[in-house]
Formats: C-alpha cells, structure tokens, sequence
C-alpha cells in the first residue's frame, strides 16, 4: 500500500514538489492514495512532520513506512 501526504491533488497539485512526485509514481506505474494536507488543520500537518520526523511535504510511505520525500525518490530512481 502506497500513501502519499502532498499538497494538493494528483490531478490539481499545489507545488511543484507534489507535481513531480505524482509524475514519477505515475510514470512508474505505482498505484496510490494520496491525503491532501492543505485541507487538514495545522496540528495534522506538523503532527505528520513531528510523527515522521521529516520536514517537508510530499511525505511518501509504503506499508505504513515513510520512504521519504521527492529527493529520496528520485534517488531511487537513479538506482
């Protein structure tokens, strides 16, 4: 299971971090659910952050595990 917190939708992203990820899961053919952290609250969107002690958005996790953010994808990638 693939859970992706960006901002924004994957048809409608809201920076250019979220577009380039949605890009790279769909140019992978990896199917996803995506939560959208503009329309949480505040306490949702830095208790994501403090809970994954990561930063920034997009957040990407495979089976409950934070993977990482667009530059650990396209690390990945590379690979």
């Amino acid at each position: 299971q693939v859970m992706l917190f960006m901002k924004g939708s994957p048809s409608a992203p809201q920076c250019g971090f979220s577009r380039q990820t949605v890009e790279l899961l769909t140019e992978a053919n990896i199917s996803f659910f995506k939560f959208d952290i503009l329309l949480s609250d505040d306490n949702a969107r830095q208790g994501l952050k403090a809970y994954s002690d990561w930063p920034t958005y997009p957040q990407l996790y495979v089976n409950r595990e934070l993977v990482g953010g667009l530059d650990i994808m396209k690390e990945m990638k590379e690979d």
